[in-house]
């Protein structure tokens, strides 16, 4: 049977659909989509996988994608991050038997995508992007799709857009803003660039930003003409956000912690849902937030989540919600979108510095939060520089030497002398003179056999054969 291609594999594969759960790293795994799916979504993604990671790594593909086969989860679409056209094909070719397309990320704008040069650090280089969509759109037996972030420039972005199109992709995401538009800086998406791209491109295209509410999702398919709408901060915040309704957080937490009982995750991803489901509850019940941050299992998990229930539901019964959180559009306890900071208010309050610098800036008592994070985990450490432990630097290479050296040198350094002088380092462990003098003494018992020949000042000839296997 032949490939389906453009709108009729968005049709007859992806069954039309108009509410998708975008890519979401350690958050839109299996048990995550399956909630979501039973509140109104009709495509999930996979969380971005390294392609080359997939292709060397059989534990990697197991744990993110192999083990995860459920025919709920049905369409899927994998995605890859990947700078090679063979290593995305590979990759490729070892998920298509599980997904219904592949896509390609060329939106995430985070720093380790810039150190990995991926995602939209490649959004410049158009030669590599042909010969990797044109690739896999030869090689693999299902679509290759493609998410992106705009350009400033609406012309340009149009123009990417082709060329990626006339590559071979078969439907196009586009997230209306550029890659310098993430955390307090990331502003409103511009509806505007993919309003042009849907105009422009002959395959299906879907949107991703400003997505809080249903009414969202409509405006946004109204206004753009796309087919479809991508949400990923809407729908943590509310995963029922595609069936119009904004439920109590527990119904959902408790829902999502039994399908996590059915389909195991790492608690980290448990406990990130949690946070940002119960979100507007945290601000309220501080000390319920560092117990979360805290437990250890998912047991744990649910037992805070379960206090926070009952909390909230004392709260409804004395009806104090408001008086609480005035501040929200509904009580604290009912999903709803969490707002950022805009960049005009996030840089009135930093002052236009850095959060690296704001955090370097804070006195001795005050820890950033990733700080008070890891103090959480672990009460004893300790962030003073005083009470750091000051190591002592090799005197040959700058590395610490070690404690106990005779030589006050590092391991590296030591063992080079110490077998040049056939020398003994009982704080490295190193004995070559020991060995040296023991196969001497078992030579002397044996008297027919010839003794080695000196080859420098208290180093026998064939000293590199008695101590050889140290240096290995």
């Amino acid at each position: 049977m032949p490939k389906l291609q453009g709108f009729e594999f968005w049709s007859r594969t992806l069954g039309g659909a108009r509410h998708v759960v975008a890519p979401m790293v350690d958050q839109s795994e299996l048990a995550w989509r399956l909630l979501s799916r039973r509140h109104g979504a009709q495509l999930c993604y996979t969380p971005m996988l390294h392609a080359q990671v997939f292709v060397r790594d059989a534990n990697y593909r197991r744990e993110n994608l192999y083990c995860d086969v459920c025919p709920e989860d049905r369409p899927l679409i994998v995605q890859f991050c990947a700078n090679d056209p063979e290593v995305f094909v590979q990759a490729a070719l070892l998920a298509q038997g599980y997904c219904d397309a592949v896509d390609l990320n060329l939106g995430c704008p985070q720093m380790i995508a810039k150190r990995g040069h991926y995602g939209a650090f490649l959004q410049e280089e158009w030669d590599l992007l042909q010969r990797i969509i044109l690739l896999a759109h030869e090689k693999l037996s299902v679509p290759v799709t493609c998410k992106i972030r705009v350009f400033p420039e609406i012309d340009k972005t149009v123009r990417y857009a082709q060329m990626l199109e006339k590559a071979g992709c078969q439907l196009l995401t586009v997230h209306g803003r550029t890659k310098e538009q993430k955390g307090p800086l990331a502003g409103a998406a511009s509806w505007e660039h993919i309003k042009a791209v849907r105009k422009a491109v002959g395959i299906p295209v879907f949107a991703n930003g400003n997505i809080r509410c249903l009414q969202d999702v409509e405006r946004c398919i109204r206004d753009t003409g796309v087919q479809g709408v991508m949400t990923a901060e809407g729908n943590l915040h509310n995963p029922a956000l595609f069936e119009g309704r904004s439920p109590a957080v527990w119904e959902l937490a408790e829902e999502y912690l039994e399908l996590v009982r059915q389909h195991p995750c790492p608690l980290s991803y448990v406990r990130a849902h949690l946070f940002k489901l119960w979100h507007h509850t945290l601000q309220v019940h501080q000390p319920l937030r560092e117990l979360l941050a805290k437990v250890k299992t998912l047991e744990g998990v649910a037992a805070v989540s379960q206090e926070l229930k009952l909390r909230c539901q004392e709260e409804m019964s004395r009806q104090e919600g408001e008086t609480t959180a005035s501040h929200l559009p509904q009580s604290h306890w009912i999903c709803q979108p969490y707002l950022r900071p805009g960049p005009r208010e996030g840089s009135e309050n930093s002052g236009g510095r850095s959060k690296r610098a704001l955090e370097e800036e804070g006195s001795g008592d005050a820890l950033s939060k990733n700080k008070q994070k890891k103090q959480l985990r672990n009460p004893r450490k300790t962030f003073d520089p005083s009470l750091k432990p000051k190591y002592a630097k090799c005197d040959q290479c700058g590395n610490p030497k070690g404690n106990r050296c005779v030589f006050n040198l590092c391991r590296g350094c030591c063992k080079k002398r110490a077998f040049k002088e056939t020398a003994d380092c009982p704080g490295h462990g190193l004995l070559f003179k020991t060995k040296l003098e023991k196969s001497l003494a078992w030579k002397g018992a044996r008297p027919g056999l010839q003794e080695p020949q000196q080859a420098g000042p208290g180093a026998p000839s064939n000293f590199s054969e008695v101590v050889g296997g140290a240096l290995a």
